[in-house]
């Protein structure tokens, strides 16, 4: 595939991805980075983005994974996706897995997504360990950052969520979001303005999720106050302890 033409758009992204790399330290010189490929717009993006040349982040190489969850034996993602990895040049790992089966079967029915996130996380710290990776990004944006705070607070009862840079393994590896700072809007109009491949996701579980009714509640709440995302996201960079309560009912 050919390399972007430097559009408004392309240049923009670059910026706020070198930017949060360079502000939580995510890539050092001489780093190899594992990008987890799945095929959505936002990995394929990931992808595309790391792999032109950087202007304040410091040389490092990559390996493409894609972990087929073996939801669809008729999807057709697997095969296109190895087509563009060998079309563009990449160093990747393709592996057809169970994973999705499982993880939805009857003795995994109240939560199928934590186990599948648990089972294709496992065998991609394996690949990455395999393969000398140090680095594994994610194509986790800021939308994602702000609904799994949500996600958290709602459902898990605690204030947590992604972090951009995240030590592992006791510092033997960490895993990074280059696109933390970028909106999933503009991830998604560059992987139609550039051409992507991008593949619809054939989890079951997808169009239900607790992460599907945060993202549709957030919507709703845009529709009196569009700044209601942006002014979570920032929030969580003005937290004041002291104005929190220190004991629970």
């Amino acid at each position: 595939m050919e390399k972007p033409v430097k559009t408004k758009l392309y240049l923009h992204l670059k910026k706020w991805l070198e930017k949060a790399v360079i502000d939580y330290g995510m890539i050092g010189e001489g780093d190899r980075v594992l990008v987890g490929v799945s095929g959505g717009a936002d990995s394929m993006v990931l992808l595309d983005l790391l792999n032109t040349s950087m202007i304040f982040v410091p040389s490092f190489s990559l390996v493409a994974v894609n972990i087929d969850m073996g939801f669809d034996p008729a999807y057709r993602c697997y095969e296109a996706l190895q087509a563009h990895f060998q079309e563009g040049g990449y160093d990747h790992v393709m592996e057809k897995t169970d994973i999705g089966p499982l993880a939805h079967s009857d003795y995994n029915r109240k939560n199928p997504c934590f186990l599948c996130s648990r089972l294709r996380r496992k065998r991609i710290f394996e690949i990455a360990a395999e393969k000398g990776c140090n680095k594994v990004a994610l194509a986790h944006h800021r939308d994602d950052i702000i609904e799994t705070l949500l996600i958290n607070m709602f459902y898990g009862r605690e204030i947590s969520t992604m972090v951009p840079n995240q030590s592992i393994f006791g510092g033997k590896m960490h895993i990074i979001r280059p696109l933390s700072y970028l909106r999933e809007g503009l991830v998604k109009k560059y992987a139609a303005e550039r051409g992507l491949p991008v593949f619809r996701n054939p989890c079951p579980s997808s169009d239900v999720s607790k992460r599907i009714y945060v993202k549709k509640l957030l919507n709703e709440m845009e529709k009196d106050n569009r700044k209601v995302r942006d002014n979570l996201f920032r929030a969580m960079g003005h937290v004041k302890v002291d104005y929190l309560p220190k004991k629970y009912v």
